[in-house]
């Protein structure tokens, strides 16, 4: 008869071989727009898809914020063009390969009038500007023979004015026009998101729309996922709501079970996690960026950090997208100023829980302010062996590899004041990593208590990543100097020292 012991640790090893399998949990996820990638290599045979009201720009011109274009309802940003599409996606596998991407992430491609395509005028076309299905298949197909996963941005809150069902359902005696919530009392006679002119809003509650949108077999969701995909990040998704949530999640699983539904969700992630695999966790970026700026102490970090875990479920936690910067934000190196904030900002995304969400350009050091400057075209003449922050991101995410308690692993927080300091931890002893972060501007040592039993008396460290002076771990405790804004990434050294190891039975 097995006893406590053993039942917990067969418990323990079959809950982390369950996540080590689990592509959604712990991957490194690569953020594309396709029109700002990468060149096509046919831009001339595609240039009469940029008719007005678009506009056609030069790979080496900034985005930058344009006036609104009344007669198309947009503003004119939004319809300015770079020319980049799936096939300019793909010749660049080599690149994405050689980063270390387990999951690409493309930006909206069904067909639409603007340049971001959250504004679908049909979900089951794929922009001309783009390709086509076929292109998007021989990409998905691609992708998947060397390992790497693909998801599309899916918007499914609200379509383009241009809409094909939308434009249908304006008439009061279409079968379709309560597909959408018209209504006197609303400025344009519809309900929008976010008063956006151009974007009316699904009626959700109706039955129908949620049968052409993720339920029936000929759905959106379920099609895309028939044809290679392997899921799909929603578009605020907080706006879909909790219920319709748990139903379209409920629906992508069983077309294609085990596949990724990943919410924009900018809230307290706790509830949202019982409706969906994974959030986009913008209160770990908070939390990481109130850090480093000072506005809350090294302690509280700490205290806030074990808070969300602890609410939230572990294992939704470790499939939500860690990201510091993405189209809708400024670029990291704009955010924070200070290349020293940059990398310690980083060092939290590659070892806190979740997968880290890399915004294509961010790896190079490309600048950029808010939406429109951060969505500028891919800067290829920065990708070279002098980069430095090129070879700092590559850094990471291969530990983020070769450590498998920073992919999969359980977060156990101490209760330092003055460093940040946590440890990632599986049920084998020999993969425990340990985090130390100094956010201030003052050089720091700190005994930090280690809760972890299978840590040995007198243990030693090797250092993975960072520099710092680690004094011997006595009893739970361990005293660790760092520098002014610095971090220091060690694991325990478990191996025989000529005969002896007091790890061999744990």
């Amino acid at each position: 008869m097995r006893n406590r012991y053993q039942l917990r640790i067969e418990s323990e090893k079959e809950k982390f071989e369950k996540r080590d399998a689990d592509f959604r949990i712990g991957a490194i996820v690569y953020q594309i727009l396709v029109d700002r990638f990468a060149p096509s290599e046919d831009l001339e045979s595609k240039k009469e898809l940029y008719k007005d009201p678009k506009i056609l720009k030069t790979w080496n011109e900034t985005p930058k914020p344009g006036p609104f274009n009344a007669k198309a309802k947009y503003w004119q940003h939004e319809l300015e063009y770079w020319g980049g599409d799936l096939k300019s996606v793909m010749s660049k596998l080599d690149y994405i390969k050689d980063l270390g991407v387990d999951i690409v992430y493309l930006n909206p491609i069904p067909e639409s009038v603007s340049n971001h395509k959250y504004d679908a005028t049909d979900y089951l076309k794929i922009s001309k500007e783009y390709g086509t299905f076929e292109d998007l298949k021989t990409l998905s197909d691609t992708l998947h023979q060397h390992g790497i996963k693909i998801m599309l941005d899916g918007v499914f809150n609200h379509v383009g004015i241009n809409n094909t069902i939308y434009q249908e359902a304006i008439s009061p005696k279409s079968d379709k026009h309560d597909w959408f919530d018209f209504d006197s009392k609303y400025p344009a006679g519809v309900r929008l998101w976010a008063d956006v002119p151009s974007l009316p809003e699904w009626n959700i509650e109706n039955e129908k729309v949620r049968d052409y949108l993720y339920r029936s077999k000929d759905s959106v969701i379920r099609t895309y996922l028939r044809d290679g995909i392997d899921g799909w990040r929603l578009d605020v998704a907080f706006d879909i709501g909790y219920q319709y949530l748990a139903e379209l999640t409920e629906n992508a699983h069983d077309e294609k079970p085990g596949s990724m539904i990943v919410g924009e969700i900018w809230n307290y992630p706790k509830d949202w996690l019982d409706s969906i695999d994974g959030v986009m966790n913008f209160t770990f970026r908070e939390l990481i960026k109130r850090t480093l700026d000072g506005s809350i102490s090294p302690k509280q970090s700490l205290v806030y950090l074990s808070q969300i875990v602890t609410d939230s479920n572990m294992e939704g936690i470790l499939k939500s997208w860690l990201l510091l910067d993405n189209h809708d934000t400024a670029r990291l190196s704009f955010q924070l100023p200070d290349l020293k904030d940059q990398k310690l900002a980083q060092v939290f995304q590659f070892t806190l829980p979740g997968s880290p969400n890399v915004y294509y350009g961010t790896e190079l050091g490309m600048e950029g302010g808010p939406e429109p400057e951060c969505r500028a075209p891919m800067r290829w003449d920065l990708v070279n062996d002098k980069n430095e922050t090129l070879k700092w991101t590559k850094s990471l995410i291969k530990m983020h590899h070769e450590q498998r308690a920073l992919r999969i692993g359980d977060l156990v927080v101490t209760k330092a004041e003055q460093l940040l300091a946590y440890e990632r931890k599986t049920d084998r002893v020999d993969e425990t990593v340990l985090v130390f972060i100094n956010p201030t501007d003052e050089k720091v040592t700190e005994d930090v208590l280690i809760p972890d039993s299978k840590l040995m008396n007198h243990s030693s460290f090797e250092t993975i990543h960072g520099e710092g002076k680690v004094v011997e771990f006595w009893a739970g405790f361990i005293r660790v100097t760092l520098k002014p804004k610095s971090h220091l990434i060690v694991k325990p050294k478990t191996g025989v020292n000529h005969s002896y190891t007091p790890f061999k039975r744990v």
